[in-house]
């Protein structure tokens, strides 16, 4: 080992092969983990912060290094899932859409598999995250203005931007409150059902911008 490395290893800056920011995202990447879990199978009264730094083997003292409180480490974690969930479902968007259900289908596919196969993650961005009712309506809105985006292509009629706007909202509050039915009842139901459902809700609503 060099002077210089002997140095930096005394001093904590590598550690099992890792350096103090590698170590410092993989704790961080723990609690983020741990916190979905318990979220996930708790109301968010039932979960305190010494159970997530239990779940996850981290420290109190590191858990305030990312994260101001318990409130906090819950927003940051919605915040992350529906992120991966919005870019999910944008990815899948086609890129010269023909029709209205052309473009829904295959987002709402998505939107459906990628709950479907992350059960945890679909409970904490629908069941027990949206109880912080200003933080669910902030994201209805952004949700909103995704969709809103990927479908102007295909909509036809009057382009009044508030008309726009609510018929978008609409959309996504209707497809948001199904979804909730759906994860709230455990995901049983067959998903391709599903899509089909909200598919033709979607086309209905944007049809309504049509002359």
């Amino acid at each position: 080992m060099t002077d210089v490395a002997s140095v930096g290893s005394r001093r904590g800056e590598t550690y099992g092969g890792q350096s103090r920011q590698e170590r410092a995202a993989d704790r961080r990447e723990r609690l983020v983990a741990a916190a979905v879990e318990l979220f996930a199978a708790r109301s968010y009264d039932d979960v305190t912060v010494a159970d997530v730094c239990t779940l996850a083997r981290v420290s109190k003292r590191y858990f305030y290094d990312d994260f101001a409180d318990r409130e906090a480490l819950l927003l940051s974690v919605h915040r992350e899932l529906n992120d991966w969930l919005l870019d999910g479902v944008a990815a899948a968007a086609p890129r010269r859409p023909a029709s209205a259900e052309e473009v829904l289908r295959p987002m709402l596919e998505t939107l459906v598999r990628l709950l479907a196969e992350h059960p945890q993650r679909a409970r904490v961005i629908y069941i027990n995250a949206p109880r912080m009712e200003l933080r669910r309506r902030g994201l209805l809105r952004k949700d909103a203005e995704l969709f809103g985006r990927l479908v102007r292509p295909v909509v036809l009629g009057p382009q009044d931007p508030m008309r726009y706007e609510r018929t978008l909202l609409t959309l996504v509050a209707g497809v948001t409150e199904v979804v909730i039915d759906w994860v709230s009842r455990g995901m049983t139901d067959p998903t391709e059902p599903l899509v089909d459902h909200l598919t033709a809700v979607g086309v209905a609503i944007l049809g309504s911008l049509g002359p």
